[in-house]
């Protein structure tokens, strides 16, 4: 790409790559403690207040001694992939290439294991920097079927999850996901049909639909995340691979009538053909 100790001159180099001049002299620079103090702050008042916007965050953080706008808010929430729950315009078009699909799962009562399986992404917050979990959910037994972490919010380490949770578990009847440019693309709306999945999706700003995986987050987070400061990846691995096999093997459910989901999932799993 662009190299400063070449003949040819930076600006020229810049017109024939069609990027910005600035784009040589970038040195990127990490999150300081206290923005990763602040959006750890700002993930806690999103769970505690989920129909917060940028505006009322920014008010409920100004109440607790923070000085900041709006304009650092919003950034922040959209580096984390928070939004606030409420109806939105549509002020774009959305791209040809990634279709959205109806929400199937309205008045369906799902009563049995591999009938539908919910996924979504959520921000983890680390002593020193943040990861994203992404998890796989049976919606009739809670049970967390399988999960990644990635430092980046790419699809790969989503499809990584799903074909786990079809290898080891054979596959749903169908599969709901919120609005994301990872479920919506091609790589992963392609994935579930091959396997004979039907695919849902959430209404745009419409968290009830998928509030399984929404009260998963919850869960793990004041149960687990708050409680440690990792330090490392690995440790926030070990962290949460810790959590859900408390949370899958040992944690009673009150809409499990006091079960656990391992329990719910196993004794009420029908027979399911190999995954295609």
């Amino acid at each position: 790409m662009m190299d400063r100790t070449h003949a040819l001159p930076v600006v020229r180099q810049g017109q024939l790559l069609g990027v910005a001049r600035a784009t040589a002299y970038y040195q990127p620079t990490p999150v300081s403690a206290a923005e990763l103090a602040l959006m750890r702050r700002l993930d806690e008042r999103h769970l505690r207040y989920p129909f917060a916007g940028a505006r009322m965050l920014r008010d409920l953080l100004r109440h607790e001694g923070h000085a900041m706008g709006r304009r650092h808010v919003a950034p922040l929430m959209r580096r984390m992939g928070l939004t606030a729950v409420s109806r939105k315009p549509s002020l774009s078009r959305r791209h040809p290439a990634h279709r959205i699909y109806p929400y199937l799962l309205r008045n369906l009562a799902i009563v049995r294991p591999n009938h539908v399986w919910a996924a979504d992404i959520t921000y983890i917050p680390m002593r020193r920097g943040f990861v994203y979990l992404f998890a796989v959910l049976d919606g009739a037994s809670r049970r967390v079927l399988a999960w990644r972490l990635s430092n980046t919010l790419t699809t790969d380490f989503c499809l990584e999850a799903v074909r786990e949770a079809i290898t080891r578990y054979g596959r749903p009847e169908m599969f709901n996901t919120d609005q994301g440019c990872q479920f919506t693309s091609q790589e992963f709306t392609g994935l579930l049909p091959h396997h004979g999945i039907q695919i849902s999706m959430d209404g745009k700003g419409c968290w009830r639909d998928n509030v399984f995986v929404e009260r998963l987050r919850k869960s793990l987070k004041y149960e687990e995340v708050y409680w440690h400061a990792y330090e490392t990846i690995s440790a926030a691995h070990q962290g949460l691979e810790r959590y859900l096999t408390f949370y899958n093997q040992t944690r009673p459910h009150q809409a499990l009538d006091g079960r656990t989901p391992d329990r719910v999932y196993w004794e009420n799993r029908p027979a399911q053909p190999s995954a295609a």
